[in-house]
């Protein structure tokens, strides 16, 4: 595959403008990035809704259906770090348009899986596509808009990732209600290859790349090793006991490669991951910030979806349609957002997010109880989605914004490296606070969707495990804001002079 364009709409591309700031391709490049996030934010919704069906079918167990969403957990976040540092060496474009291609191969196989096990394989193949594809679509956006741009363009990337949330349990729904589970993965199959054909007539590379710099296989295989051993770890903590000798053998290992590998970085000629990245404090502190948050919010919509199902008694679909306010808020606002970046700088939009998302979990703690209103669970997901749809787009614009051009591979990759264990930490913790008081198979079952109610006492008990929760996560979140707050002066772009 070519890193330039395919054909003569790309060649032409080029002669009308294909440099940062030229409307004709950064809107173009835009749209490829958009189809790519859309695809994936569907398939992260629709999943779940499906297990129940899967586990039916398939004749698999409550294991192997967990593993389904895992695996695609795992593989697109170990991923991230290794394909950042070659898409840096060989290219953004032709790293990008692979992985929407692997997406839609693994997309397929998926849906003709005839066991658990080669849906699992199946679903590896997808991570590893959409690993691809998450760690270049910001460093392209990143590269062929302006500074004063940024902002907007990544808000209007993030939008996709809200009407997923919006489409995918309607477009679940239907699927399900209309046909079977495997068309939740062909539903993929016509947008991968309208999106894999359009990346590759219309995108083109822009940045130099040195390819004489040598890649550190043992410096990407520590990372990675290390990355799963603390990934297992937390996603099995609940099952096995956080205490038992295999989680904290995971633990130590991870701890183990980790080490091993900052101190291999320090020493070699090509890191995997350059730590100099992390001199700049507008980069790391905005990095920082995007974990924590990802740690702190993650699992609350989860924990909303639980709320629902258990204490309510609501069945999956329509606990997932009740989420509803919060994709559209974000929707709404992460453009706005990051146009107010652009004029304004990250910092006052994404701490502002930040202290709106902290006063959404205060109120959940203070108002919900087990007979609320949908009223008082809407209102908390209208402020939850405001918060976040103000963060993301600022932060992730100041993250990039602090990195060096020939570094944008690797800058985004270590973002959304951390910002992935962020999440996957968070929905452990969490569950972990929040199941504390209820029978372990409770929370297991309810994991894949089985609809379970409970008597008045364990109802009771859930909500104040919640509430536990949401504790801890306003207390990471209001971190996340304190950080944000000091992360320092961003470079000047024009935009943000000419609004002073």
């Amino acid at each position: 595959m070519s890193s330039n364009s395919g054909g003569s709409l790309g060649t032409d591309l080029s002669s009308r403008g294909g440099r940062p700031g030229h409307i004709e391709y950064k809107w173009i490049a835009l749209s490829v990035t958009t189809i790519g996030a859309l695809m994936a934010s569907i398939d992260s919704t629709i999943v779940i809704l499906a297990l129940p069906q899967m586990m039916a079918h398939l004749h698999a167990g409550l294991v192997e259906m967990i593993w389904v969403i895992m695996a695609y957990i795992l593989v697109s976040t170990v991923l991230l770090l290794t394909f950042g540092r070659i898409a840096d060496m060989f290219g953004r474009v032709r790293l990008y348009n692979l992985g929407f291609v692997i997406f839609t191969v693994g997309s397929a196989l998926c849906g003709v899986s005839r066991s658990a096990g080669q849906l699992i394989a199946s679903r590896v193949i997808q991570g590893s596509g959409a690993a691809l594809m998450m760690v270049n679509s910001t460093a392209i956006i990143t590269e062929v808009f302006p500074q004063e741009e940024r902002g907007r363009a990544l808000g209007i990337n993030g939008i996709t990732w809200a009407i997923g949330g919006i489409a995918g349990p309607l477009l679940g729904g239907f699927l399900l209600s209309m046909a079977n589970w495997r068309w939740i993965f062909y539903i993929n199959v016509p947008i991968g290859l309208v999106g894999s054909i359009w990346g590759y007539i219309a995108l083109r590379e822009l940045s130099h790349r040195d390819r004489s710099e040598g890649f550190d296989a043992r410096g990407a295989l520590g990372f990675s090793l290390g990355l799963v051993a603390l990934l297992f770890a937390l996603t099995n903590g609940i099952q096995f006991g956080w205490t038992s000798w295999p989680i904290l053998s995971l633990f130590a290992l991870s701890a183990i490669l980790f080490s091993a590998f900052f101190s291999l970085e320090r020493h070699a000629a090509s890191p995997v991951l350059d730590l100099s990245l992390f001199e700049s404090r507008t980069y790391s502190l905005s990095v920082i910030a995007a974990m924590l948050q990802a740690l702190a919010m993650f699992a609350v919509t989860f924990l909303v979806t639980f709320y629902l199902q258990v204490v309510r008694g609501f069945d999956p679909l329509k606990a997932a349609l009740l989420l509803i306010p919060l994709s559209a808020v974000s929707a709404v606002v992460g453009p706005l957002s990051g146009i107010a970046a652009d004029r304004l700088g990250a910092r006052l939009p994404a701490t502002l997010g930040l202290v709106i998302q902290c006063g959404a979990l205060l109120w959940f703690i203070g108002r919900l109880t087990p007979d609320s209103s949908y009223g008082v669970v809407a209102f908390g997901l209208v402020l939850v989605g405001l918060g976040g749809g103000l963060f993301w787009a600022p932060n992730t614009s100041a993250a990039m914004n602090g990195a060096p051009r020939n570094r944008l591979g690797i800058a985004s990759a270590a973002l959304a490296t951390l910002r992935q264990t962020g999440m996957v930490t968070s929905f452990a913790l969490s569950l972990a606070v929040a199941a504390g008081s209820l029978p372990r198979g409770v929370m297991m079952q309810l994991f894949v969707g089985t609809g379970i109610s409970l008597g008045s006492a364990p109802r009771q008990a859930f909500v104040l495990g919640m509430r536990h929760a949401f504790m801890v996560s306003a207390l990471l979140c209001a971190c996340a804001a304190a950080i944000s707050l000091v992360r320092g002066p961003e470079p000047a772009s024009p935009a943000t002079v000419r609004a002073r």
